[in-house]
């Protein structure tokens, strides 16, 4: 798989990375271990250096799978994990207390059974704890050999400029899609600027552009997708527009919605690196073969001037996750 530098920063990964979240936590049950273990190693022997965890999804559970997974190519991977809400659980709120990054970053080190975090996102900015000082706490973690780059997600501008002035940002993480473009209005052009890459999360719309759901679809009663304005029956039905517009195209190329939908993604920048995510090893399969789909300046162009006549339904997070966005 072709590489990518996020930025300026150097640092390089595979074109695309692999958001691990869904194995342990926000679609349902947890994947058996030795079972994401496999899926995490298949994915690195395909090509894939660049593998995505937080203290937060499971909570723990998810960075022991990764850090057990990777321990035998720990030299060749590129690990990113996250601090930021309380005790490790999103629904207790936010704390990013220079104290609790340190506490964070030391258990994480001991999970992913490693001597260093390669890229440490603040997962979601904390109102009551000033940017600069959550800045300079990663940038100690740097100075001790600790961490080698630091990464904000679902930051707004004003936020990546404060923080990137105390210690540079290497990579922002936030969602974007075909589906969720609001990262196209100034985000991208201030990272642009600042010579920081981005890394969309949700790629695949939480697995709606690949066309496998629609409005009669079910979902495990701890999915986190029960409680997303965007994934109501109503909404689903009118958003499968979306999902055709992709379905024409792909047709066209021989290639899977999914697989234009993430081409489209690398398409848009050369440091853009997307981490889709998945429990299935034909999935993975399909993921990575995005990687070789290219799509001509008149593909984009169509998918663009269909899309544009598409006004998405549903709001993308329920308002008490929407408030933690954009600050």
């Amino acid at each position: 798989m072709q590489k990518r530098k996020l930025g300026k920063s150097g640092l390089e990964v595979s074109a695309l990375g692999f958001g691990c979240m869904g194995l342990s936590f926000g679609y349902g049950a947890a994947t058996e271990k030795q079972q994401a273990i496999t899926l995490i190693r298949t994915a690195f022997e395909r090509g894939v250096t660049f593998f995505d965890t937080a203290e937060a999804y499971g909570p723990f559970l998810n960075e022991e799978v990764v850090g057990e997974a990777l321990q035998p190519f720990r030299k060749e991977a590129i690990i990113a994990t996250k601090f930021g809400f309380k005790d490790g659980v999103p629904q207790n709120g936010l704390d990013s207390r220079p104290e609790r990054i340190r506490q964070v970053a030391e258990a994480s080190l001991k999970r992913l059974r490693t001597d260093v975090i390669d890229l440490f996102y603040q997962h979601r900015v904390d109102p009551d704890v000033a940017i600069e000082d959550v800045a300079g706490a990663v940038k100690d973690l740097i100075a001790a050999g600790k961490v080698k780059h630091f990464g904000m997600s679902e930051a707004g501008v004003r936020s990546i400029r404060r923080a990137h002035a105390v210690q540079p940002v290497t990579a922002l993480q936030s969602e974007y899609s075909l589906w969720w473009r609001e990262p196209e209005r100034e985000i991208l052009s201030t990272v642009e600027e600042l010579g920081i890459g981005f890394v969309p999360f949700s790629p695949l719309g939480k697995g709606f552009l690949t066309g496998a759901i629609d409005e009669n679809t079910t979902f495990d009663g701890n999915d986190f997708r029960n409680i997303v304005p965007r994934f109501t029956p109503e909404n689903r039905k009118a958003n499968r527009a979306v999902v055709n517009v992709l379905g024409e195209i792909a047709e066209k190329k021989n290639v899977t919605r999914a697989q234009i939908a993430l081409a489209w993604l690398l398409a848009q920048k050369p440091w853009i690196v997307p981490i889709p995510g998945t429990t299935k090893m034909a999935r993975l399969e399909e993921n990575l073969g995005a990687a070789a789909v290219e799509l001509t300046p008149a593909d984009l162009e169509e998918i663009d001037s269909a899309a544009a006549k598409i006004t998405v339904q549903g709001e993308r997070y329920p308002e008490r996750l929407a408030q933690m966005t954009g600050r």
